[in-house]
């Protein structure tokens, strides 16, 4: 058996239907799609304002073939990169490699959500416009701090692969770290950027290839990176996957079970005030009582249970006889139907603010994910027009924002165990002690829930000495923590911070 990925980007209708398809199940090529590769870079002048602080600013947008060692094209990749003008030493100016994740996704949310110079339109709450939207300059931008460059793995964006070569060569943890790689250290090369601080920002499935690639840069490339950013994290896949037989998905979702009630107003007065004491307060059942309880299965005691049941149905909003029905466990997809069903509403996976209404409210699965068809809202069309009309890249191939393409993904190392790449990164921070990891969390996300990079962080296994390396920032929002206003601002500050505190003083 290989683990198969949740697709974290994906709308919820595809994520809910059922698991991915199996491993000799290909998509099919599409002719059109198979492009000649080629090298080509346009390069656009611009400047922003950030912080008062006028930067101005060289925007490359193209595309560069890998080879393999016989130096036969393997694949186009497009990225888009932001360096600031003006810099007399590059070994002074950091560079940040950003990525989504998926697997399958293209960076637009990074680069047009996040950290790049433009930024799609939403009000303060980060509820979408109309379409087809706007693109604003981006006051949370770090490229005040450090240059950017944005990646599209093999087939996602305008990223493709030779029509000759099979997708296994790029589709699986191994062979995509070792892809992303190369990228990077074409880019660095051919830029003469050996000596500037290196940092990694993934989003998503983009965590566990920043944490690959933390290892991997610097054990086969020699290059360093200096931080490692992880938003919306997922390392260690047992700790998400609900399986049967496996209980702790069930301890990790507990606490964003009750940040969304809490948001809807579905707790008792007393849970309903301060926010993170409500969510300390069910950590502590959740890795205490309730750990206890599912671990004794059939042995718990009948009154130990109805106890247990009562608990976490005050912690989520959910009646005792609900959540008893679910053997004491409850997973999300029931979670997301249930709590607002009276209403006749849905809860966002991706950000439980997030609300939805499917045909009915029998069912016990949504039929989309609110907050994913919210985000979505302008991202597509805006990069497409960025890329052509402000970069001028002209291309007439499909952007592709998420893609199909790269299923069947392959888990080499990884057969009959969860997939789990918190120990890689520990191996990268013990061999490189100078190497800081930021994780950046959101309360109201399920599809990696904050807790589980709580959970991931005490179980690394550094040792003492290394532990202050490694910094954990929370968000009252989702997945997507920076499409909400005041989270974007907090991001940008937490983000640019790590940055000063892991970037050696000249």
């Amino acid at each position: 058996m290989v683990r198969r990925a949740l697709i974290f980007l994906l709308p919820a209708s595809l994520l809910l239907a059922g698991p991915l398809p199996a491993e000799e199940e290909k998509p099919a090529e599409k002719k059109d799609e198979q492009p000649a590769l080629e090298e080509k870079l346009a390069t656009t002048q611009h400047s922003l304002t950030l912080a008062g602080e006028r930067v101005d600013y060289a925007a490359t947008a193209g595309t560069m073939v890998i080879r393999d060692a016989e130096g036969k094209p393997l694949a186009s990749v497009f990225h888009v990169a932001y360096t600031r003008d003006g810099v007399d030493d590059p070994a002074t100016r950091p560079v940040t490699f950003s990525f989504n994740g998926g697997p399958g996704a293209a960076a637009l949310w990074v680069n047009l959500g996040a950290f790049g110079p433009k930024k799609v339109l939403a009000d303060d709450e980060g509820m979408p416009y109309p379409p087809p939207g706007r693109l604003v300059d981006n006051p949370y931008s770090v490229l005040d701090v450090t240059d950017l460059v944005f990646i599209d793995p093999v087939e996602t964006g305008l990223s493709r692969k030779a029509a000759d070569v099979d997708r296994s060569r790029f589709h699986g943890l191994k062979a995509d770290v070792e892809t992303v790689g190369e990228v990077i250290r074409l880019w660095v090369t051919r830029n003469g950027r050996w000596a500037s601080p290196k940092f990694i920002a993934g989003e998503s499935y983009g965590t566990t290839r920043a944490a690959g690639l933390a290892f991997y840069l610097q054990d086969e490339l020699g290059m360093y990176l200096n931080g490692v950013v992880m938003i919306s994290t997922v390392l260690n896949w047992g700790n998400q996957d609900f399986h049967v037989g496996n209980d702790l998905p069930y301890l990790i979702h507990l606490p964003s079970y009750a940040a969304a009630a809490w948001y809807h107003g579905k707790l008792a007065p007393e849970l309903s005030g301060d926010l993170r004491a409500t969510l300390g307060e069910v950590e502590r059942f959740a890795l205490g009582d309730y750990a206890l309880a599912l671990h004794q299965g059939a042995a718990l005691p009948a009154a130990d249970r109805r106890a247990v049941a009562e608990r976490v149905g005050r912690y989520t909003g959910l009646t005792a006889e609900f959540v008893e029905r679910n053997d004491l466990r409850l997973v999300l997809r029931r979670f997301l139907k249930e709590l607002l069903r009276e209403e006749g509403k849905t809860v966002g996976r991706l950000d439980s603010r997030f609300t939805g209404y499917d045909r009915d409210s029998a069912g016990e699965s949504p039929e989309f994910d609110p907050s994913s068809e919210a985000v979505a809202v302008g991202y597509v069309a805006l990069m497409n027009d960025y890329i052509r009309r402000e970069l001028e890249f002209e291309t007439d191939l499909v952007y592709r924002p998420l893609a199909f393409e790269v299923f069947p993904w392959k888990w080499e190392d990884h057969e009959n165990q969860f997939v789990n790449v918190a120990e890689v990164l520990r191996q990268a921070m013990t061999r490189n002690p100078f190497l800081h990891v930021l994780f950046t969390s959101g309360y109201y996300d399920f599809a990696t829930p904050y807790f589980d990079t709580v959970y991931t962080v005490n179980h690394l296994g550094l040792p003492e000495e290394l532990r202050g390396h490694v910094s954990i920032a929370f968000y009252e929002a989702g997945h997507m923590m920076y499409i909400r206003k005041q989270d974007h601002a907090k991001l940008k500050r937490d983000v640019a911070d790590f940055i000063a505190r892991a970037t050696p003083a000249p």
